[in-house]
C-alpha cells in the first residue's frame, strides 16, 4: 500500500517549509528512516527521513518550492518501482498506521531559536525505546523556555541520579539541572547555546554503561547515504565546513535562495542569529530597506557588459564602527526586555529618605565578632534593613500589593526579593514569609540565598513569588539610585551608600550642634497606579523611625 510523505512541522510556530533538495529520484528504493529530502525553514535546516520502506513512486513538489506543513510532497509504494506516471490515486488509500508524519528530526537548531517540536519523539531515544527522556525544566511559573549554556556530560558517559547533567539560563535563574536517573547519556538532542521550550526533551539517559547504538552508529557502506549526524556533531561539522571554506556565510538554504532570487550579496546583510547567522527575518528586512536596492546589482560602467553577462561587482562593505559587537546572553536580553516592560507598565515615582544609621553602626561594630562566633553567620546591615522594611510593610500593606487588571491584590505574606549581582547578570531570589522570621532567621536566609544564587543552586520556586524587592547598589559607592520595579510588584527599595556626614543635631532644649553621623539614603520606587505619594511617605517614615530607633534583639 502506498504511503504519503508530508511536509513535517518543525516547531509550533512553523507553518511552511522550503523543499531544497530531493535525495532520491522516482523509481529509487528507500529504507524506512533513510534520508529522503532536505527542507529549510527560517528556524531549522533538516534532512527528512522516509516514513516507510519501499519505492519512491511519485514526487509531487519540485526542489525550491515552499509548501504548507502536512502537504503531501511524495508517495512511497511498498512494491517494486512503478512507472513514473503512476500516482497515489491509482492505488488504495494507505492505512492510518502508515500515513504518518515523519518523526521530528534530531537536527541542531541553526538559528537563534530552537523549535519546540525538534525533540518531541525524535531518534528513538525516548522512554519508550528503553531510555529516559530528560526534559527542559520549568524554572518558574512565568518561564516558557531556557537556554542550554553547557553540557556537563557527553554522549557515552555515565551519570548518577541527581548528578548535574547540564546548565541552563533563563531571565530568572541560572541553574545546574540534575539527571533524573542513573545511566548512560545515549543522546544529546540540542547543542550548547540552544534556546528550548519547557518540557522539550533535550537528552536521553539509557540504562547501560557505555555508548548505545544510537550514540555510536556503524560506519555506512560505500555508496550508502550517510546517516544524519547527532545534533552537536552536526552543528560542529557545519561550522567547521563554513570556517574552512571561508566562502559560505552562516545562513540557511532558504536565506540563500531568497538572496539569489533577489540578487543580494549576503555579505551586506547583518545577521542577528546565533554566532551572526543570517535569518529569514534579516534578509527580508534587508530587502525592505530603501538602501538595499543599490547593493543588489553592480554599478554599470559605460560600455560594460550587462548583469546577465558577468557577475555583479561586490559592493563595498560599510565602514565598521570602532569597538567590539557582542551578542547579549539570553539572561541579559530578557532582563532588558523585562525592564522595558516594567517602565511601560507602571508609572514610576521615586522618593528618597535620609536615615541616620549611627545607632546600628555602633551596635554592629560592638557585636559582629561575637555574633558570628555565636550564630555562624556574619552580621551585615542587610538584615537590619529587611526587618525594618517588613515592619513598615505590615503597617502599610498597599506597598506590599500588586495590580491585577482593575483590582488590587493585597498579598497575605511578605515575600522579600533580594537583587544579587552576578558576573553574568542579575538574579532576585525570594525569602518567603519574611514576616514570620526573627532577626537571626532573616540574617541566615539572606546569606543562604545569596550563596546559592552565585553557585547556581537555587530551586525554581526560590526566584518567584516576591511581593517586595530590596536592591543594594550602595555597595558600589553611589548615594542613591532610582530602581525599576520588579513586576508585578508595586514597589522596590533602593539602598544607597553608607557614609559619615556632618549633621545638625537638636537636643531636647532646642540647642543645635554639628556632629559626625553615619548616614544612608534609601529610595522607594513605587507604582503610582495604586501607591499614592502619601502612602509612600508614611511607609518610608516608619521605615526610617524603625532603623534610627533600633531596639530589636539581634539574637
Amino acid at each position: 500500500m502506498p504511503t504519503d510523505v508530508v511536509m513535517p512541522q518543525m516547531g509550533e510556530s512553523i507553518t511552511e517549509g522550503t523543499l531544497t533538495k530531493w535525495l532520491k529520484k522516482v523509481g529509487d528504493t528507500v529504507q524506512r528512516d533513510e534520508p529522503l529530502f532536505e527542507i529549510s525553514t527560517d528556524k531549522v535546516d533538516a534532512e527528512i527521513p522516509s516514513p516507510a520502506a519501499g519505492t519512491l513512486q511519485e514526487i509531487k513538489i519540485a526542489e525550491g518550492a515552499t509548501v504548507q506543513i502536512n502537504t503531501v510532497v511524495a508517495v512511497i509504494s511498498d512494491g517494486q518501482a512503478q512507472a513514473p506516471g503512476a500516482s497515489a490515486q491509482e492505488t488504495a488509500a494507505a492505512p492510518a498506521d502508515d500515513s504518518v508524519t515523519p518523526a521530528a528530526i534530531d537536527s541542531p537548531a541553526t538559528d537563534d531559536e530552537v523549535p519546540a517540536a525538534a525533540a518531541g519523539s525524535a531518534g528513538g531515544g525516548g522512554a519508550g525505546a528503553g531510555g529516559t527522556d530528560v526534559p527542559m525544566p520549568q524554572m518558574g511559573e512565568s518561564i516558557t523556555e531556557g537556554t542550554i549554556t553547557k553540557w556537563l556530560k557527553k554522549v557515552g558517559e555515565t551519570v548518577e541520579r541527581d548528578e548535574p547533567l547540564f546548565e541552563i539560563s533563563t531571565d530568572k535563574v541560572d541553574a545546574e539541572i540534575p539527571s533524573p536517573v542513573a545511566g548512560t547519556v545515549t543522546e544529546i538532542k540540542f547543542p550548547e547555546g540552544s534556546t528550548v521550550t519547557i518540557n522539550t526533551v533535550v537528552a536521553v539517559i539509557g540504562g547501560g554503561a557505555g555508548k548505545s547504538a544510537a550514540a555510536a552508529p556503524a560506519k555506512p557502506a560505500a555508496g550508502a547515504p550517510a546517516p544524519a549526524a547527532a545534533p552537536a556533531v552536526a552543528a560542529a561539522a557545519v561550522e567547521s565546513a563554513a570556517a574552512t571554506s571561508g566562502e559560505r556565510l552562516r545562513s540557511s538554504p532558504l536565506v540563500r535562495k531568497i538572496a539569489k532570487d533577489n540578487n543580494v550579496d549576503l555579505s551586506q546583510v547583518a545577521g542577528t542569529g546565533s554566532a551572526g547567522r543570517i535569518t529569514k527575518t534579516d534578509i527580508l528586512g534587508h530587502l525592505e530597506k530603501p538602501s538595499a536596492a543599490p547593493t543588489q546589482v553592480s554599478a554599470a560602467r559605460p560600455g560594460a557588459p550587462s548583469a546577465g553577462a558577468a557577475p555583479a561587482a561586490k559592493a563595498a562593505a560599510p565602514a565598521a564602527l570602532p569597538g567590539e559587537l557582542v551578542p547579549m546572553t539570553k539572561m541579559r536580553s530578557i532582563i532588558a526586555k523585562r525592564m522595558v516592560e516594567s517602565k511601560q507598565t507602571s508609572p514610576h515615582v521615586h522618593t528618597v529618605f535620609k536615615v541616620d544609621m549611627t545607632r546600628i553602626v555602633k551596635l554592629r561594630e560592638k557585636e559582629k565578632s561575637k555574633y558570628e562566633q555565636r550564630n555562624g553567620v556574619k552580621l551585615t546591615y542587610m538584615p537590619f534593613i529587611m526587618r525594618a522594611a517588613v515592619m513598615a510593610l505590615r503597617k502599610h500593606p498597599i506597598v506590599n500589593g500588586a495590580v491585577e487588571g482593575d483590582a488590587i491584590r493585597y498579598n497575605k505574606n511578605i515575600n522579600i526579593g533580594i537583587a544579587v549581582a552576578l558576573d553574568w547578570g542579575l538574579i532576585v531570589p525570594v525569602i518567603k514569609q519574611a514576616e514570620e522570621k526573627n532577626f537571626l532567621g532573616v540574617a541566615r536566609a539572606i546569606v543562604d540565598v545569596a550563596e546559592r544564587a552565585r553557585g547556581k543552586k537555587l530551586a525554581p520556586d526560590e526566584i518567584s513569588g516576591g511581593t517586595f524587592t530590596l536592591t543594594n547598589s550602595g555597595i558600589f559607592g553611589e548615594q542613591f539610585g532610582t530602581p525599576i520595579i520588579n513586576q508585578p510588584q508595586a514597589a522596590i527599595l533602593g539602598i544607597g551608600g553608607l557614609n559619615k556626614e556632618a549633621e545638625v543635631l537638636t537636643d531636647k532644649d532646642g540647642n543645635d550642634s554639628i556632629a559626625i553621623r553615619s548616614i544612608q539614603r534609601f529610595t522607594l520606587g513605587f507604582d503610582h497606579r495604586i501607591v499614592d505619594g502619601a502612602d509612600a511617605g508614611k511607609f518610608m517614615s516608619d521605615f526610617k523611625a524603625y532603623l534610627e530607633g533600633w531596639a530589636e534583639d539581634i539574637g
